[in-house]
């Protein structure tokens, strides 16, 4: 028996510290799974199982804490950076900007609630309690990297023996941060006057009218003098309308034209196109015929498919340079990167993993997924290089010091900020350095979750020595009910202001709370009240800005308060 006894005893031991975030992690995961009223704490239970494992000297050596700590931080904000980049910038189009700036007004009044919070409820002459408050901040809106950015700026203006574990405050509020962020959104929907049907059918309309046209199909005959010798190439490059020639008739021979097929005068071409696009296309290039080969083109069926993009040549091209409607004869409606919906507009860059929704007839359909590669076997292996040369310019890049008047250390994106904006930079322009950025779903979960657990593990552990006695013993409830306000006050402002003033749908400011929570329960909760893609829409609107800002603020926060 001394042998086991050995093996949970000898913190020095390579194979108690690994039985020690072995048993940790899994029994974090496994509590995490529990749900009450079908919410559930997630791997943030991982955390708690670490405090409880501190709490009874069940730890590792400071030095290892701390490599895994600030290993797993890294690989965690990295994953998240290349998930939101390819999205970062396209989430500022159209509504994208409304939303985001509403977003960023949640953000803000987060952090001023938390000010009013700690001025009025707590002891200003104590060191330790805005630390304390700002781990309460990011338990309050669930929010991980946030804390992890937080924690590491501490180190930074703390002496060792003096850094406060902030992760005991975000302990405190985080439970009540996942359900109150719910309960605030259904606050919302009566604050605001909503009625789930009401929503609903007002999503049914929008989708009905916006909803891309069904190809209309006409029989042409060219009468512009001017197309004469053109090809159909430059017939579409003068016109810039979407439209597909799938015959065209010329001496007599019906045929299927290409980017280089020359038009003539009186030639007969099948032209399909969006209702909207006909007349404008009709007297560009002659009247509307009535003929008898167009019945057996009609009949042709018309798929969609969802292709993948595999061939590494297609890394960085636009979708405007493609002509897929002119020239392949099918339209591109929906882009996902990284689960993620980008806009389908003509400055679109193509990265390997993109998954491209294609609607057209099925023999061009075909051809373009073949260009495209749709081969799912050469995503398998793993672009493993890319991940370390960003983690590489990452740490680099926040180690730069950046001298701000009025702070007592230079300020520093550190180990969360600098290879969250690498990340966010390579999945944008990474093509452009001849960078695959691409990193399957599952893969990218994996690694982002094995940093995560590693992060708070370690958290957990270290904060658990002093749990007792900081919480417990000590403010514990004050953290529990600030908190609270923390997540609720923003949300019960901003929320019924979405839905009243900016006359968003109730299901998109759902969406939106949630992003700017970057809280998965939340958007869980949403998708189970509506029945279509809305709250998703507004979730991956606004998550990507939000999770940056909620860690460069908490570095901020942390700099410019605690020093």
């Amino acid at each position: 028996m001394d042998w086991l006894i050995s093996l949970f005893s000898n913190t020095d031991s390579v194979a108690h510290v690994v039985l020690l975030y072995a048993i940790v992690i899994a029994i974090g995961v496994y509590l995490g799974k529990i749900k009450v009223c079908g919410i559930s704490l997630g791997v943030t239970f991982v955390l708690f199982a670490g405090i409880i494992a501190g709490h009874i000297h069940f730890t590792a050596p400071t030095t290892i804490l701390n490599f895994c700590q600030d290993f797993g931080l890294i690989l965690f904000v990295f994953m998240i950076g290349m998930q939101v980049g390819p999205g970062f910038f396209e989430s500022f189009k159209k509504d994208g900007l409304t939303l985001n700036g509403l977003s960023c007004a949640i953000i803000l009044l987060n952090i001023g609630v938390m000010f009013a919070c700690y001025y009025i409820f707590f002891d200003t002459n104590e060191k330790e309690h805005l630390p304390m408050m700002i781990g309460t901040l990011y338990g309050a809106v669930t929010n991980t990297p946030g804390l992890g950015a937080a924690t590491e700026a501490i180190g930074t203006i703390f002496k060792e023996g003096e850094i406060p574990q902030i992760a005991s405050g975000y302990a405190c509020a985080y439970p009540l941060g996942v359900t109150g962020i719910i309960l605030a959104t259904i606050a919302v929907r009566f604050l605001s006057r909503s009625k789930i049907e009401e929503e609903e059918q007002k999503l049914a309309d929008e989708e009905n009218e916006n909803q891309h046209e069904k190809p209309h199909m006409m029989h042409l005959r060219v009468s512009n003098s001017y197309l004469a010798g053109r090809t159909l190439m430059q017939i579409s490059q003068f016109l810039n309308r979407d439209f597909v020639c799938s015959r065209y008739l010329h001496d007599g021979n019906v045929s299927i034209p290409n980017r280089n097929t020359i038009f003539e005068v009186d030639d007969e071409l099948l032209i399909v196109c969006a209702e909207a696009d006909c007349e404008p296309i009709k007297a560009f290039i002659g009247p509307e015929i009535d003929t008898e080969w167009n019945v057996e083109l009609e009949q042709q069926p018309m798929v969609s498919r969802r292709i993948i993009v595999t061939n590494p040549s297609m890394n960085g091209k636009t979708l405007g340079k493609m002509h897929f409607s002119s020239v392949y004869g099918v339209n591109v409606t929906r882009i996902t990167r990284h689960g993620i919906d980008l806009f389908a507009g003509r400055n679109h860059h193509f990265h390997i993993g993109d998954r491209v929704m294609v609607v057209g007839h099925e023999d061009n359909v075909n051809r373009v997924a073949e260009m495209m590669g749709n081969s799912v076997k050469r995503l398998n292996a793993p672009n493993i290089a890319t991940i370390f040369i960003g983690i590489m310019l990452g740490i680099i890049f926040g180690s730069l010091p950046i001298a701000i008047p009025g702070m007592p250390v230079p300020m520093k994106l550190g180990l969360a900020g600098g290879p969250l904006i690498i990340a966010i930079l390579i999945g944008r322009f990474g093509y452009r350095v001849k960078l695959v950025t691409y990193t399957t779903t599952s893969a990218n979960m994996m690694l982002r979750e094995i940093g995560l657990v590693l992060f708070l593990a370690s958290v957990g552990i270290k904060a658990g020595a002093t749990f007792w006695d900081t919480v417990i013993s000590g403010d514990g409830l004050k953290y529990v009910y600030t908190g609270f306000l923390i997540t609720i006050v923003p949300i019960l402002i901003i929320g019924p202001l979405a839905k009243l003033r900016y006359k968003f749908n109730y299901f998109m400011v759902m969406g939106m709370i949630a992003g700017t929570y970057t809280d998965p329960p939340a958007l869980a909760y949403a998708n189970q009240v509506c029945t279509r893609e809305a709250p998703g829409v507004g979730y991956s609107t606004v998550y990507p800005l939000s999770m940056f800002l909620r860690i460069l603020t908490a570095q901020i926060l942390v700099l410019f308060f605690c020093g």
